[in-house]
């Protein structure tokens, strides 16, 4: 069979895993937190037809090694993990980090911690901090975020500390807790928002709670009344999916290419 055959059928794999990102990337174009991801491409390993020839001086020059490309493979499907733009919503318990970090979320004490970057927060019929899935908000200290009966209104300052009004004053509550991730594009998407820490993404996959406007940890500030809309740019993946098809279509017409060579080569036998 011919090379070019199997070449086309690489290439449309490739683009029809690029249209199936992109699909995904404008589907979330309105997500709270979500982040896009891309494909990126590398060839495959050559066939080496002829090997290389050193120059020997004064006697000849050298030869480069002939190869034919077998096609191509995806090299990597990233996720990018720039900052969306903000949305003003003026909820008290919509927050937005101005940097880096990732609020963490549980569903119980033995459960497993998850990240996001989506903070569409509620109080729940038990004043307990959660995210739209129920979820418990954790504090610096690991544990869930309960307002006290006594508090009857509250606000959230930068560095995630909760100051509650009570008829005595005011007090602090409880500080947000953050997550510092040194590789996000490392992360497991989960789906609903949340990301499950990985080996690649931290040490030894393991990351501590720590406060929110942190020089020293690097972690963001929260901005409260805001959330983080989707990083998802419409231009950019209308221009990639016109790349895509574009793409595709080259490689099916090798395709059709090669089976017209075949079918010469099998009429020379009449």
């Amino acid at each position: 069979m011919l090379r070019s055959m199997y070449s086309g059928v690489s290439g449309m794999r490739g683009f029809q895993t690029k249209l199936d990102v992109i699909g995904n990337n404008i589907a979330n174009v309105n997500t709270i937190g979500f982040k896009a991801g891309r494909v990126m491409f590398q060839d495959i390993l050559s066939q080496t037809v002829a090997g290389v020839t050193a120059p020997e001086e004064g006697e000849r020059g050298g030869v480069n090694a002939k190869q034919i490309g077998l096609g191509v493979a995806i090299s990597s499907i990233d996720t990018v993990h720039t900052p969306g733009s903000s949305m003003t919503t003026n909820q008290a318990t919509d927050l937005r980090i101005d940097g880096d970090g990732f609020f963490v979320v549980s569903a119980g004490d033995d459960a497993e911690m998850m990240l996001t970057r989506a903070g569409n927060f509620t109080l729940d019929a038990n004043r307990q901090l959660v995210n739209g899935d129920g979820l418990f908000v954790l504090s610096v200290d690991g544990e869930p975020i309960v307002l006290d009966e006594e508090v009857t209104a509250f606000s959230i300052s930068q560095d995630g500390m909760i100051l509650g009004v009570t008829a005595d004053g005011q007090a602090e509550v409880a500080q947000i807790g953050m997550a510092r991730v040194v590789n996000p594009g490392g992360l497991e998407k989960m789906g609903g928002n949340l990301y499950r820490m990985t080996v690649n993404a931290n040490p030894d996959g393991e990351f501590e709670l720590v406060a929110p406007d942190d020089p020293e940890v690097g972690t963001g500030k929260i901005i409260a009344g805001q959330l983080e809309m989707s990083n998802v740019d419409l231009t950019g993946e209308f221009t990639e999916m016109i790349v895509a098809q574009r793409g595709f279509q080259a490689n099916s017409r090798i395709i059709t290419t090669s089976d017209e060579i075949l079918q010469e080569v099998v009429n020379l036998k009449r």
